[in-house]
């Protein structure tokens, strides 16, 4: 039987979440794809099975990241993936239409928005309709956005860093960055190599961020022991790095952040700063996670920050409940009107 479906897709950095109308979000997937580059150039795996060979790839395969600091780097690869991903969400089901909602950074340019449109009619989506993720990560964060007051949501992705300041449904100002998850990555591994001359992998440097990161002291601090190649003969070796030190890598990535709080306060008209003195700011998105992140910016911008419940999934239950209740809202009219 040949039908239509509606999904939402919120492509990331770090992973790629679907939601498909009627059953919720049905899955989350890392933004990989495992490519044979030495045969046809087919897409061998995706997703978890995909992040499974970074590192661990033979000459003939190639691990690829297509969407860096929250845009497309490989439009062919991007393609492929989502293709994979809206088959696992509709099941291999044949449909008439595939209506698609994607989610996209405030921060990309036009001809951006149009690749991420173009992917995703490609991919099998028949219509297509965009939405910002600051305005989705507000819906999914339960902001009341209708009314007429200002409300402040942070989205911090694995490859980007986005503001926003809503009222009366629209965003009254919103800025990003390229800094996420994925650059505190790259902080810890440039710390490990400049101070123990050690060169440590992405994944041993996230599960340090996990297990003992912060972005402000906290009760029972520890150490661990990290594993990688040292750097003056090419031979493996190990150090133990305290919270303290990683603290301290991480610091410029994150003091990049509070900056950029303070810029889109500053751009933003006093009542509505009124308001979000009152309300607070709300943190969404993976980065949201890091020990002490709301009390770091609350420090740094003087303005009370909360995590929203469930912040890695805001963006997508954001979109999925604009796409369940047709809400009509600026954002997910532009850039992508059905084709």
């Amino acid at each position: 039987m040949l039908f239509s479906q509606d999904i939402c897709i919120d492509p990331g950095t770090s992973d790629t979440r679907v939601f498909v109308k009627g059953k919720g979000r049905v899955f989350s997937e890392p933004s990989v794809v495992a490519v044979d580059t030495e045969g046809s150039g087919k897409v061998v795996a995706v997703g978890e099975q995909a992040k499974e060979m970074i590192g661990r790839t033979p000459g003939s395969l190639q691990a690829v990241c297509p969407i860096r600091d929250g845009v497309i780097a490989d439009f062919e690869v991007t393609t492929e993936m989502l293709r994979a991903l809206i088959r696992k969400a509709t099941n291999n089901a044949i449909f008439t239409r595939v209506r698609a909602m994607v989610c996209v950074s405030c921060g990309v340019t036009d001809v951006e928005r149009r690749a991420v449109h173009l992917a995703a009619r490609d991919a099998g989506a028949r219509y297509v309709s965009l939405i910002s993720s600051p305005m989705a990560a507000a819906i999914g964060a339960n902001l009341p956005i209708n009314r007429p007051e200002g409300s402040m949501v942070v989205d911090i992705g694995g490859g980007s860093t986005e503001v926003a300041v809503l009222s009366l449904g629209d965003v009254v100002s919103a800025q990003a960055i390229r800094v996420g998850g994925k650059h505190w990555d790259q902080a810890i591994i440039d710390y490990v190599r400049r101070k123990y001359n050690l060169l440590i992998g992405e994944r041993t440097a996230e599960d340090v961020k996990i297990k003992i990161g912060s972005a402000f002291p906290y009760e029972g601090e520890g150490a661990m022991n990290i594993r990688g190649r040292k750097l003056d003969d090419g031979l493996p070796g190990s150090v133990e790095i305290s919270s303290l030190e990683v603290r301290d890598a991480l610091y410029e990535p994150l003091n990049r952040v509070a900056e950029l709080l303070r810029s889109t306060v500053e751009k933003t008209p006093p009542e509505l700063v009124g308001d979000i003195m009152n309300s607070g700011i709300v943190l969404t998105g993976g980065g949201a996670l890091l020990r002490g992140m709301a009390r770091f910016l609350r420090t740094e911008v003087k303005i009370p920050v909360t995590v929203a419940d469930d912040p890695m999934n805001c963006v997508i239950r954001g979109a999925g409940r604009c796409l369940s209740d047709k809400l009509d809202l600026p954002d997910s009219r532009s850039g992508g009107a059905a084709m």
